[in-house]
């Protein structure tokens, strides 16, 4: 049996454009390549990627296009693009930190789904963007071969919005980076001192 192969959704992977998906996969995916040598890993862009963002040898970059930056663009890249390249690089399983899926692929795939703050505040979306996310979402959850999410609540929040069963959903918490450091016993106490 050959090597172990998932192809991963990294269009958030972007130089000096990263915000809050884009670093979970950044930190994410860092440690999961180095950490596991013997997987072999397909990172999946839609444009040039930059090498910061190949942390280990075991990573092949691909570029699936079209750039996915609007609504007509995200359907043609997740379902023409990124199928194009599921087929040809032949992967056990589709990961998807952003929580976006192929509807054309027998893939297995599992997304992380942050949250669905997208349907409890519509309000804060472009009204396309938001009709988009109404459409998809569900369907990207029923396709689905198990979803992860940051919290126990998302993961209620996921089974009752689009009626998926809860042993279908891992939790799987958010870690942090680098930059934080464990803090010394004195500073807590000190601390506390100055709120006693």
């Amino acid at each position: 049996m050959g090597k172990v192969k998932i192809a991963v959704n990294t269009r958030l992977l972007l130089r000096n454009k990263m915000e809050g998906i884009g670093w979970f996969a950044y930190e994410t995916l860092s440690r999961i390549t180095q950490g596991n040598p013997g997987i072999e890993f397909v990172f999946i862009f839609d444009r040039k990627w930059d090498d910061e963002f190949i942390f280990s040898n075991n990573i092949t970059p691909v570029v699936a296009h079209p750039q996915a930056r609007h609504p007509l663009l995200w359907y043609l890249y997740f379902d023409w693009g990124v199928p194009t390249v599921l087929s040809k690089h032949k992967p056990d399983l589709f990961l998807s930190p952003d929580g976006w899926l192929s509807l054309r692929t027998n893939v297995p795939q599992l997304p992380v789904i942050h949250d669905l703050n997208f349907v409890h505040h519509p309000e804060f979306l472009p009204d396309i963007n938001r009709r988009y996310y109404d459409y998809f979402f569900p369907r990207f959850a029923k396709k689905a071969t198990r979803i992860a999410t940051v919290s126990e609540f998302s993961k209620g929040d996921i089974a009752e919005s689009y009626g998926i069963e809860k042993d279908k959903i891992d939790v799987v918490y958010n870690g942090c980076n680098t930059l934080y450091k464990p803090v010394a016993e004195a500073d807590i106490q000190a601390t506390r001192n100055l709120y006693s």
